[in-house]
């Protein structure tokens, strides 16, 4: 594995996660005496230097180096620059982070309520990255320059946001349909039975491939960072990885998944795991979700599983499964009244008679 393929790691899961994970993709690019792997022939950019450190951080639950980092947008921003300098960073979400709607008084511009731009949509600033979506807003396409897409935010622009088109029908069928009927009530094993229509999954199929299409025409060079956002496109990081093999992929499953009894139900279950282990990285929020999926992919594809390293061997690349707690921001506020990092530091060190040298 390159230099830059371990630097890279840490930032992906920063983006894709918000700052839940920085402390183990740090110390990974921040290991470079560790040799890297040696590169074969259908290995991709996960190295067994990248895991050995995966397994550091889970044995000590903290990196030393990372603990001593204020994160910030600007720490974000530095680290970029001088690590991965000239590269791109694409996130990939059903919704969009601005919509514009016309009113009585013309255009008015909208901040969805989600958690999803709330995590993600600050890190895309400070990255000034491009954010691919589904632009359902009235005026979204009076917003909008030629190539389909708008600077924003507003007043102060600092990423692109590029607007991809769904007919009434596509969005029916993929969205409503295959996601919300059928997805949604499978991976949280609701009561409700979930409904899957073959014309659902032919338009999920149809919008995963438009969205692929517009990642690569997007894409400024042949690896970019690329951090595909929950069940609406299980398929994208397979199509993505077809058109853009050396692309760092990281998806992030937003809701739970079932256990394999359950996600046997799913009868296209072979192919979301096949389009899901496009990943380089598959992050879900909790780890009994994670070994869900691990077991479904041990059911139902021929893969080799290694479980100490949390890694899985298909059609020649590995995808590693990890959990990744999405982070919550404390309010400004509460902080300012907090006492000093260090001072914080000093108190337990006399409170348990520690050495000053203990960080």
């Amino acid at each position: 594995m390159s230099d830059y393929g371990i630097e890279v790691l840490w930032v992906l899961i920063i983006a894709s996660l918000g700052l839940s994970a920085v402390a183990l993709v740090f110390s990974i690019s921040h290991r470079r005496h560790i040799p890297a792997a040696a590169s074969t022939a259908g290995e991709d950019v996960i190295s067994e230097a990248a895991r050995t450190v995966l397994r550091e951080f889970e044995k000590n639950g903290h990196s030393a180096d990372a603990a001593l980092i204020t994160w910030s947008p600007d720490t974000l921003r530095k680290i970029l620059a001088e690590d991965l300098p000239e590269t791109q960073v694409i996130v990939v979400s059903n919704r969009e982070p601005y919509i514009h709607n016309v009113n009585d008084d013309g255009v008015e511009l909208l901040v969805p309520a989600s958690g999803l731009v709330s995590a993600l949509e600050p890190i895309t600033r400070a990255c000034a990255g491009t954010w691919i979506a589904y632009g359902g807003g009235t005026a979204d396409r009076l917003t909008v320059d030629e190539n389909d897409r708008v600077e924003v935010p507003p007043g102060n622009p600092s990423y692109t946001l590029r607007r991809v088109w769904l007919t009434e029908e596509e969005y029916q069928a993929y969205y409503l349909g295959f996601a919300n009927e059928g997805l949604w009530p499978l991976c949280h094993i609701a009561f409700t039975r979930p409904i899957f229509r073959a014309s659902d999954w032919e338009a999920y199929e149809a919008v995963n491939r438009k969205f692929a299409d517009t990642v690569v025409a997007e894409a400024r060079n042949e690896r970019p960072i690329v951090l595909v956002q929950d069940y609406h496109f299980a398929l994208l990081p397979r199509m993505i990885r077809e058109r853009l093999p050396e692309a760092i992929v990281i998806t992030f499953w937003h809701i739970p998944w079932p256990n394999s009894e359950v996600y046997s139900i799913c009868p296209w279950r072979e192919r979301i795991l096949e389009g899901l282990l496009g990943s380089s990285i598959i992050g879900f929020h909790t780890q009994f979700h994670a070994n869900n999926f691990t077991e479904s992919v041990d059911r139902f594809l021929e893969s080799r599983i290694e479980r100490a390293d949390a890694a899985i061997s298909y059609g020649g690349q590995t995808t590693l499964v990890h959990a990744y707690p999405i982070s919550i921001e404390w309010p400004a506020e509460l902080l300012a009244r907090l006492p000093a990092v260090e001072e914080c530091r000093t108190r337990v060190r006399e409170r348990f008679g520690l050495p000053a040298n203990v960080k």
